[in-house]
């Protein structure tokens, strides 16, 4: 039977304690709108007591963000569940989630009282919360190394309080799935009342399991579980949203639950978290990291050529992501090679292709990823030195408190100089746009690294920049004081190999089955 489960989305609280995902109340905003498109649940949108940023963040959240159920954690003191009620004040649907630790370890040594003491702290917090809403989460942190005995007393103590959720998290990731997945079937079975609450899972990846132990708990019966973007969270993180809901997706008959989230919006919405993070996912990642759909062994790309599924447990678009991503290395095959060709408009014959496979592989034995750049230059003749169409003549940025901004003019294909405006996020991006302006083509950065060539305050900056103009992809590079500079120059050279690869195309438009056109 396929039960429904709620997505209890933490990245806002949880995630956000990580070392380096701090956020700003602006950027949580941003973040919770995207939460809010990807259908999540319930939002928790941070920890009211931990700061006045934390409790402004919340505030925000709930003024703003209307149709998801939007939670505030607070300890069992009356000030934490106070401060958690006054800031979902302006939520249409607000909860207040209250925790404790239970297992003896963190009675003994973080809280220092008793058994007895945890209990009472417990119930007088669900019923302070109580008094804000009627939607109010007990969790009994590090349940899964507490005695379980000892657990069932103070499970049932929330519920006699009237706590509608109760989570029994695997705090520190000590479980394994089978114990944990019993630890739900215990409550349900030993706990009066158990059946009519919901039971959630909230699980950390300290063993890597965080997922697997989730999934355990759902199949026990846990009906709410709590989970980040791109796993992010404390110590090895969380369980992974989009882990979770793509297990229910691709597995339904084993998995046997379904979920409201929208799964076309998982891509982008852990895109925006990195981006505002600056933490970006490890490029193995499941669903979300930038090998998910890539390919580059030519057993593989001759496989998903004829059909995804081959390869692929999942269509990328289901997640939001584009398409699949065939990487032309070492390892790729002539198969994929002929198809980038007929993406960058050749049809080879049989002779052309099998000469261009032999210099293509010697060539991806010394280079991590075959470019566009350097298909080209085998079909046509080395182009690294391609004349300079384009010439940088002037450079202005304006950056700080505003957006940035940037005026460039610039020698090319035409009488005199020309020169255009250009905004972004950075000083380098505001640059970029200008110079698409000027000359009048879509600049996509697929890359950009910046790097001291030499020593001192007045050191010279490299930039090497990988882009895509009209389709192709193109390296460039660029070098000055000022990094900013050498961004544009690094660009503008990307632009004179796109112009040069152009001219060549154009030459060989009647020629393209021989060999060195």
């Amino acid at each position: 039977m396929v039960r429904d489960v709620v997505i209890f989305d933490t990245t806002l609280r949880d995630g956000e304690q990580a070392p380096g995902n701090t956020m700003t109340p602006e950027e949580k905003l941003q973040v919770a709108r995207q939460l809010d498109a990807l259908n999540v649940d319930v939002i928790e949108a941070g920890f009211p007591a931990a700061s006045a940023g934390d409790y402004r963040g919340v505030q925000e959240i709930a003024a703003q963000v209307r149709r998801p159920v939007l939670a505030a954690l607070a300890r069992c003191t009356d000030k934490d569940i106070d401060l958690a009620g006054e800031a979902l004040r302006p939520a249409a649907r607000g909860r207040i989630h209250v925790f404790i630790s239970t297992s003896d370890i963190h009675l003994q040594h973080k809280l220092k009282i008793g058994r007895d003491d945890c209990l009472e702290l417990a119930r007088a917090a669900v019923r302070r919360a109580r008094r804000y809403t009627d939607d109010v989460e007990f969790s009994a942190e590090d349940a899964s190394r507490t005695d379980l005995e000892y657990l069932c007393r103070v499970v049932e103590a929330a519920i006699a309080e009237r706590a509608t959720t109760v989570n029994l998290p695997d705090t520190v990731g000590f479980a394994l799935p089978a114990e944990y997945g019993e630890i739900f079937r215990a409550i349900r079975e030993r706990v009066p009342g158990a059946a009519g609450i919901t039971l959630s899972a909230h699980c950390h990846d300290d063993l890597g399991l965080a997922v697997a132990n989730s999934l355990a708990a759902i199949a026990a019966g846990a009906g709410q579980v709590e989970c980040t973007v791109n796993g992010i969270g404390e110590r090895a993180g969380n369980a992974a949203l989009e882990e979770i809901v793509m297990a229910s997706h691709v597995r339904p008959q084993v998995a046997a639950f379904r979920c409201n989230v929208e799964t076309r919006e998982l891509y982008r919405t852990s895109r925006l978290l990195s981006h505002v993070t600056g933490v970006f996912p490890q490029p193995n990642k499941a669903i979300v990291g930038r090998n998910a759909f890539a390919h580059e062994a030519g057993i593989h790309q001759h496989g998903v050529m004829q059909n995804g599924l081959t390869y692929e447990i999942m269509r990328p678009e289901l997640v939001g992501v584009p398409a699949s991503r065939l990487v032309l290395g070492k390892h790729s095959g002539r198969h994929a090679l002929e198809r980038r060709y007929q993406e960058l408009g050749y049809e080879l014959d049989e002779a052309t292709l099998a000469k261009l496979y032999d210099e293509f592989t010697a060539l991806a034995d010394r280079k991590r990823e075959v470019l566009d750049e350097d298909l080209l230059a085998l079909l046509h003749g080395r182009f690294h030195d391609a004349p300079e169409v384009y010439g940088l003549a002037h450079l202005e940025v304006t950056c700080g408190s505003t957006p940035a901004s940037a005026q460039v003019r610039l020698t090319g294909p035409w009488a005199g100089e020309r020169s255009a405006a250009g905004s972004g996020n950075g000083p380098i991006a505001a640059a970029i746009a200008a110079i698409g302006a000027v000359v009048e083509r879509q600049i996509e950065v697929l890359n950009l690294t910046i790097q001291s060539v030499t020593p001192g305050g007045d050191s010279l900056g490299q930039v090497l920049v990988q882009v895509r103009v009209a389709g192709k992809s193109l390296s460039g590079h660029g070098a000055s004081t000022d990094i900013v500079e050498a961004s544009a120059r690094a660009v503008l050279h990307a632009l004179n190999k796109a112009s040069y690869a152009d001219e060549l195309e154009d030459r060989s438009l009647n020629a393209i089955y021989l060999w060195g056109v």
